[in-house]
């Protein structure tokens, strides 16, 4: 859509930027889209006013990755006018177009490799009759009721063939400030980074190199091309043969998998690699790939490279790829994309994260943090998601803790009391012990606590490493809190136990009373837990 907002300029609306890209462009060379309604079109043909009547919308899926539109010239000539993927409407040509299409092609692999977005831009001529055969067949399968997604598209396919070839676009796609820098940031950080796009091989290797996913020390990269079940398997066994220290053995826990095929799903092992490798396969390949017999292997193999990158996928294949990586491993996933075709992927990772630009609001309507520049994901990460792990351990700690020592003072008073239900604390303590008493103090440190400021986490990512491993709160640190406790409520009872009983004044009066007990033993606890909080916050 087209809005002239000012005298003499127009300002077009496209649904990607790619297209307003393309619009602009056209402007640019003496082709400018002037106006738009439901039924015409009407563009400046060099000075020219041209009225094109629009008679049908062939609508992009990722399926068909590729895009038309029918229209009626001001001759009365029927045309179909396609842009998609090289990959698809290659396949769609007439054979007239041989020539001019291996020259299209070689310029295409030239703007890939400079890492420009390409298209294909393709025609036909339409017969008068056979238009009106197809949209009366059109029109009944958009009103079918039952398999209308599969008419519809058979129906398309059915016009969508012979097509003359136009030639190519390439658009440039300008990474974001502080891409390369953050990549690299977190690469220090031992965060893997897979890239998961819809772009040609050539245009996302340029890119990875240029975001320092690969890079030029590297001991090698991987290509995954086959076209059948075996050709990708050994091409995936290859690449780990090259990149363990001996070859696969019987005992690998992948053939063992394969071999046996166990009911519970196995986690892929953590093996460190004899270098540094990437890999790269491309979505043809990717939907062998993710078969049951190949899925292990391929996440084997993509799990010991340095980085990997997946090319010419459709949204559903991002989705099983991190469903792939949730199922076999122990990672946590977190997926970041910019448009709807991430949205599936947004949805599957353990943590989504939208980027609000100009590809639209979807993916960050569909995410659990948004922001708009993929540079911010360093401080979500290295210095919010740290210290939020921070502090949660600490609470977590502290929470097991105070409540081992206050419930196991009861057990032992139990000896005491004759086993009966009569308790040590007054009723009201026990009603504020965890909603004010314990509460407060570790709340602030659960809010406030930094034990690094951020330019530290910034300056060092190599900080995130502890919480990659669970470093700061595991069954270990359990069993020391479990004992830990055990241990102060022994000596929170027992000392003031000691200390009172049987205990008479001069003249045979006791000195103490249940409530005078009960008392010592309160005020002890809140000490003790109140001064853990501040042994906590230093141990982190």
């Amino acid at each position: 859509m087209s809005e002239e907002k000012v005298e003499g300029q127009l300002v077009y609306q496209a649904q990607s930027p790619d297209e307003g890209a393309l619009v602009t462009a056209a402007r640019n060379f003496g082709f400018v889209l002037r106006s738009r309604t439901p039924e015409t079109i009407t563009v400046v043909e060099m000075g020219k006013t041209k009225v094109y009547q629009l008679l049908a919308i062939l609508d992009f899926s990722n399926v068909r990755k590729r895009m038309s539109v029918i229209v009626r010239t001001p001759e009365g000539r029927v045309m179909l006018f396609c842009k998609g993927a090289d990959t698809i409407l290659c396949q769609l040509l007439h054979p007239s177009c041989t020539s001019l299409r291996d020259v299209t092609m070689e310029h295409l692999d030239e703007f890939a490799r400079e890492g420009l977005r390409t298209l294909l831009v393709a025609y036909r001529e339409l017969d008068n009759s056979f238009f009106r055969d197809w949209s009366r067949k059109h029109s009944e399968a958009c009103l079918s009721l039952e398999n209308r997604e599969n008419e519809i598209s058979t129906i398309y396919e059915e016009i969508e063939k012979d097509l003359m070839l136009l030639g190519a676009t390439a658009i440039e796609d300008k990474l974001q400030d502080g891409v390369p820098q953050t990549i690299k940031a977190l690469n220090k950080a031992k965060i893997k980074m897979w890239v998961l796009t819809g772009d040609k091989q050539e245009t996302a290797v340029n890119i990875a190199y240029a975001c320092n996913i690969f890079g030029d020390e590297m001991d090698g990269l991987f290509i995954v091309e086959g076209k059948d079940d075996a050709t990708i398997q050994q091409e995936l066994r290859s690449a780990l043969n090259k990149m363990k220290a001996k070859p696969l053995l019987e005992s690998d826990p992948i053939n063992n998998h394969l071999s046996t095929k166990p009911k519970m799903p196995t986690r892929i092992p953590e093996e460190v690699p004899n270098g540094n490798y990437g890999l790269i396969i491309n979505g043809y390949s990717l939907a062998y790939a993710l078969e049951k017999n190949l899925e292990l292997e391929l996440l084997q193999t993509a799990c010991m490279c340095q980085g990997v990158i997946c090319c010419r996928m459709t949204p559903l294949q991002k989705a099983q790829v991190v469903e792939l990586v949730k199922r076999y491993t122990k990672w946590v996933t977190l997926a970041i994309g910019d448009g709807a075709n991430d949205v599936s992927m947004i949805k599957a990772a353990h943590i989504g994260v939208g980027i609000s630009g100009q590809e639209g609001t979807q993916a960050v309507l569909n995410s659990d943090f948004s922001f708009s520049q993929f540079c911010y994901l360093q401080r979500l990460l290295l210095v919010h998601g740290r210290w939020s792990y921070n502090r949660m351990c600490k609470f977590l700690s502290y929470f097991f803790y105070k409540n081992f020592a206050f419930t196991l003072v009861h057990f032992w008073y139990s000896f005491y009391n004759g086993f009966s239900a009569q308790t040590v604390y007054d009723t009201w303590f026990i009603t504020f012990y965890n909603l004010v008493y314990t509460c407060l103090p570790v709340l602030g440190l659960s809010l406030f606590d930094q034990d690094v400021n951020e330019t530290w986490s910034l300056c060092f990512p190599e900080l995130y490493e502890p919480g990659q491993h669970n470093l700061y709160f595991n069954k270990k640190e359990f069993v020391k809190c479990l004992v830990h406790g055990i241990y102060s409520s022994f000596v929170l009872f027992f000392i003031p136990m000691g200390t009172v009983i049987d205990s008479v004044r001069s003249d045979g009066k006791e000195i103490s009373d249940y409530q005078s007990f009960s008392l010592i033993v309160q005020t002890s606890l809140l000490w003790v837990a109140t001064m853990q909080v501040r042994t906590v916050g230093k141990a982190g």
